[in-house]
Formats: C-alpha cells, sequence, structure tokens
C-alpha cells in the first residue's frame, strides 16, 4: 500500500471568507505552537526535563502546520491585503510576540544543555582526577601512547534516575 508522499496543496484565498478563514489558521496554528513552546521551557526551566521533553513528535507536528500555513498566506498575500488586510495586519503583530516565545525557549533550551555539558565535564575531569595515581602527593601521569595525558575508564550514565 503505498503513500501519497506529495505536500498537501496550498489553498487559494479567491474571497474575504477564504482571507479570513486563512488568517484565522494561521492564527490558530502559531497559539498551539507557542503554547507547546511555553509548557516546554516552563518544564525545562523548572529542571523537569523529561516532562518538558516528552512529545517531540507533537511539537514537530505543529510546527509542519505552522511552516505550511505560512506557505498558504505567502502565496496568497496579494489577496490577503485586498481582501483582509486587518488579518495580515493582526498576524504581524501575533508573528512577533510567537517569535519572541520561540527566542525564549531557545535561551531555556541552550541554557539547559549548557549546564548539562558542566556537570558532564565536571564528572568526567573529577572521575579523571580521581584515577590518577598519587607520588608523594603529587599526580602523576603515566605517558599514553595515544597522546592523552590521563588513562580512565569510560563515563557511564544511568537513564534511570
Amino acid at each position: 500500500m503505498a503513500e501519497n508522499l506529495a505536500p498537501p496543496a496550498i489553498p487559494r484565498v479567491a474571497d474575504k471568507a477564504g482571507a479570513d478563514a486563512l488568517v484565522a489558521s494561521v492564527s490558530e496554528a502559531m497559539r498551539a505552537l507557542e503554547t507547546l513552546l511555553a509548557a516546554e521551557s516552563g518544564a525545562v526551566g523548572a529542571g523537569r526535563l523529561r516532562q518538558g521533553l516528552a512529545d517531540p513528535a507533537q511539537k514537530s507536528a505543529l510546527a509542519a502546520a505552522y511552516v505550511l500555513r505560512l506557505e498558504a498566506v505567502k502565496a496568497n498575500a496579494v489577496a490577503l491585503a485586498r481582501f483582509a488586510p486587518d488579518g495580515l495586519e493582526r498576524l504581524r503583530t501575533e508573528h512577533r510576540g510567537f517569535t519572541a516565545a520561540v527566542e525564549r525557549n531557545q535561551t531555556v533550551l541552550g541554557t539547559a544543555r549548557s549546564v548539562s555539558e558542566s556537570l558532564i565535564k565536571s564528572l568526567a575531569d573529577d572521575l579523571g582526577r580521581a584515577a590518577t595515581p598519587m607520588t608523594y602527593g603529587t599526580p602523576s601521569i603515566a605517558p599514553s601512547p595515544y597522546g592523552r595525558g590521563v588513562r580512565s575508564g569510560p563515563l557511564v550514565l544511568s537513564r534511570s534516575l
């Protein structure tokens, strides 16, 4: 059974009702994605990573729907300007707010990534330091054939914590 992998056809706006429907559709997609991003940012910012990053499929689906609707807006820009100029201006305003929400989300995720990397690096350094033999109070680093100073075992993380 073959699936139709072609993208859905972009609707053409021919009247005010179609323009208003497209504006409402884009606005709805933006609000849904912004709500999801705000929930993700709140959970990750509070340290609840599993809860915050729980549903990437839903996030991808909402992002895809939003992008598809933006393509429809681009394809119908002239008709929207003619039939719903106030709706188009409202979309611009909402999009500025949405952009700020995406930037906040990216900042929170970047901070969480940075903190995680810092924790892993400091843990690896502590493990490496503990594995370094001490001779008369100073660390003794045996030469390595691989050009590294310390030979230690791999760092193992438990995902069940």
